[in-house]
């Protein structure tokens, strides 16, 4: 059995653009014709208006085709797989230490983490409980026992402060609707040991997460 990690850029997403952009070449086409051929002015305009839909639709569907291909874990340009084990490489667990990846999805990540820290416990926490199967039928795939699913909120973390000895988080946070994304991320760290590691990866821009620069100044106020 293969592990299925999906992708990031979900397959029914493409297909629903390409239907928009095949929809509205098709109404060019009829509204073109029946505007040109009988000169109504109502026809040409809807002729414009769906073609120019159908150009748009097809560039949104050509990057998201293009981007679907890139992040295929198992294809030729395995960007995801290069993302997950450029983290999972920073992740070093003690022998009976625990790890939580907030956010953990299918479980790419933690599996990863979990296969080069055997003798480490990790815990995938992600809201979507119903990716719970998969997630444990990815770990089974991959021949890893010491890692679980874990149902919970990033938003509010239901664990006691100083439980992991590694929090990690991949292209997570910046996807939560939260006015105040450095908020969470004092959430993720709160459960971090003294000493401890975090380790994430996602989009840092100033208007998701407002000044990194001062964040980590706080962080090193707070020691």
């Amino acid at each position: 059995m293969k592990p299925n990690y999906k992708n990031w850029i979900p397959k029914g997403r493409v297909v629903g653009y390409l239907i928009g952009t095949a929809v509205s070449l098709a109404s060019a086409i009829v509204f073109g014709a029946v505007g040109f051929t009988d000169s109504l002015t109502w026809a040409i305009v809807l002729f414009a208006l769906s073609g120019a839909a159908a150009f748009v639709l097809a560039l949104i569907s050509a990057f998201m085709l293009n981007w679907h291909n890139v992040f295929s874990y198992d294809g030729k340009r395995q960007l995801s797989k290069i993302i997950i084990e450029g983290v999972a490489k920073y992740v070093k667990i003690p022998d009976g230490g625990k790890c939580l990846d907030v956010g953990c999805g299918t479980g790419a990540l933690p599996i990863a983490i979990a296969k080069k820290n055997r003798n480490a416990t990790v815990i995938g926490l992600d809201r979507l409980i119903k990716i719970q199967p998969l997630f444990e039928d990815n770990a089974r795939a991959e021949g890893v026992e010491n890692v679980t699913f874990y149902p919970g909120d990033a938003q509010q973390l239901p664990f006691k402060d100083e439980t992991f000895d590694v929090v990690v988080s991949n292209y997570v946070y910046h996807k939560i609707p939260s006015k105040d994304r450095q908020a969470l991320l004092l959430e993720s760290l709160r459960l971090v040991k003294k000493g401890g590691t975090f380790v994430i990866h996602d989009t840092f821009t100033e208007t998701k997460f407002g000044d990194m620069n001062l964040f980590i100044e706080k962080l090193k106020e707070m020691g």
